[in-house]
């Protein structure tokens, strides 16, 4: 279980007027965009015309790289993404290419790389960095503003986790726009027209579905759902785990899942692939890597019909389905796609593009205004835990943000002074089937036969996905505060120091 501070919010921040870039912070690849008079471009590298920036990073002597100058280093680190707003209890599942090192918070993610440890903030941050290293020499001027992507699936932690590595990086975040969302964007400018859309987005480290409904300039997302532990990181194991069975150490490792990852892209394209790995022969066919993918594309599709379901759309009412992420170049996915709802995807925009060109979008909507309207909602339901280890929830999941409800409640016992609350995130009757968010207390209230206090709890949740809970004790006027945050990752001296390491600050 993992737990979080509790912190007074901080006032909302004014952005100064000035270029603002679009981030699709991806687990496998990242991309920066910019756009201007809602004609967006994808940033390549000055030197090497690359547009795509593989996430990983390495660190040797103190200095750290990213991207392909890291893949040139026998160990790095890749799909950090998968750590961000996370703790040790939640990776389990997760076979890593690189090792976890011990801290004194035994929840907490901290990592060995080369004896530099790291934290995946600041793992994230080096990669943001490079982004805002690109956009600056392509456009020739400072930047400090971006809308960054974030998976719809990812929780209130991660969330706060990527905003904390886009501080770190010299960046302000004007929005973390979801994924799909994004996508939905990008694809109205091709396509001016009203109607109902789904985005499948299967990237490298997450996938995600959203229903979206597009009509005069007004975006509004139905439902979502997803899995933050399905991407194109799975089909890649299991390519390893078809050609060996044998304990791999975490160099070989990382060069086995490096191979994999070219041969699942040369089966793109390629109806059978033979080569060797570390000196051994392999050869792997088309339909023999469908048939290992296959339980991983059908539990996608499972996820899209519960979405459809939650958004009480039927498969005739779609317009569209957009195809978003790298996964969903492999021939399999489209032709399952296809089979399982009658109708064939759409890839018009490069999927692994389409994200990054949607931010942008909305970067430059948000800095000089826009006529579209965007109406994202939350993943989960969020509450509060009542007598008896019973969940009540106060904001449904797929509800439209910006939103804030409220609740009464009252104490239970005579001359009670303190309401210990306990906020929690899930969809389950039972607390202990739900997250634990944070628990905090309202204290000082008047000293009245049960039932008589008048408590009102507020759960707001901001644009960004971000959760603030206020309790406020009507006689006294008692009132409690806060804004929920991880307790594991980095704290907020650490954040500072490495503001002013990085001359953020």
């Amino acid at each position: 279980m993992i737990l979080f501070d509790i912190q007074e919010p901080g006032e909302t921040e004014s952005y100064p007027i000035g270029k603002s870039i679009g981030i699709d912070l991806g687990t496998t690849n990242s991309l920066t965009a910019v756009s201007s008079n809602r004609q967006p471009v994808i940033i390549a590298d000055k030197m090497s015309g690359e547009k795509i920036l593989p996430s990983v990073v390495a660190f040797d002597n103190n200095l750290s790289y990213v991207g392909n100058d890291a893949l040139n280093h026998s160990t790095y680190i890749s799909s950090i993404k998968r750590l961000m707003g996370r703790g040790i209890e939640d990776i389990k599942g997760l076979h890593l290419p690189y090792d976890i090192n011990p801290s004194s918070n035994q929840n907490l993610i901290k990592l060995n790389i080369n004896n530099t440890i790291k934290d995946p903030i600041e793992i994230s941050a080096e990669i943001l960095k490079e982004l805002k290293r690109r956009a600056e020499e392509y456009l020739g001027e400072k930047v400090e503003n971006a809308v960054i992507t974030v998976p719809a699936y990812f929780g209130d932690a991660a969330r706060v986790a990527t905003k904390n590595a886009a501080q770190i990086a010299g960046l302000k975040v004007l929005r973390l726009l979801n994924e799909p969302t994004a996508a939905a964007i990008a694809y109205s400018l091709d396509k001016n027209e009203s109607g109902v859309f789904a985005v499948y987005d299967f990237g490298g480290g997450t996938f995600d579905v959203s229903i979206l409904r597009l009509e005069k300039g007004i975006f509004q997302v139905l439902a979502t759902g997803g899995d933050v532990e399905l991407g194109g990181d799975e089909l890649d194991k299991e390519i390893v785990t078809h050609f060996t069975d044998q304990k791999l150490d975490v160099s070989s490792l990382q060069v086995y899942l490096r191979e994999a990852r070219k041969i699942k892209e040369y089966l793109t394209d390629n109806t059978h692939w033979q080569g060797e790995i570390l000196n051994q022969k392999y050869s792997l066919s088309q339909i023999e890597f469908n048939n290992l993918i296959k339980p991983y594309v059908s539990k996608t599709i499972k996820i899209f019909k519960s979405v459809l379901k939650q958004a009480e759309i039927e498969v005739n009412d779609i317009s569209e389905i957009i195809l978003v992420g790298g996964s969903t170049r492999v021939p399999y996915v489209k032709a399952a796609l296809t089979q399982a709802f009658d109708k064939k995807p759409l890839d018009t925009i490069n999927p692994e593009e389409i994200v990054a060109l949607g931010a942008a979008i909305q970067a430059e909507a948000l800095t000089y205004g826009s006529d579209n309207i965007l109406l994202d909602v939350t993943p989960l339901s969020l509450g509060i835990e009542l007598m008896g280890g019973i969940s009540e929830i106060i904001i449904p999941r797929n509800s439209p943000l910006p939103t804030q409800q409220k609740r009464m409640y009252t104490t239970h016992s005579d001359g009670q002074t303190g309401l210990k609350i306990h906020v929690i995130q899930g969809e389950s009757e039972k607390v202990s089937e739900c997250r634990s968010l944070a628990h905090f207390e309202l204290k000082g209230l008047p000293q009245l036969p049960a039932g008589e206090p008048r408590i009102e709890i507020t759960f707001k949740i901001d644009t960004d996905g971000i959760l603030t809970v206020t309790a406020y004790e009507k006689i006294t006027e008692t009132k409690q505060e806060i804004e929920i945050k991880p307790a594991y990752g980095l704290k907020e001296e650490e954040v500072l120091s490495l503001l002013q390491k990085n001359n953020v600050i």
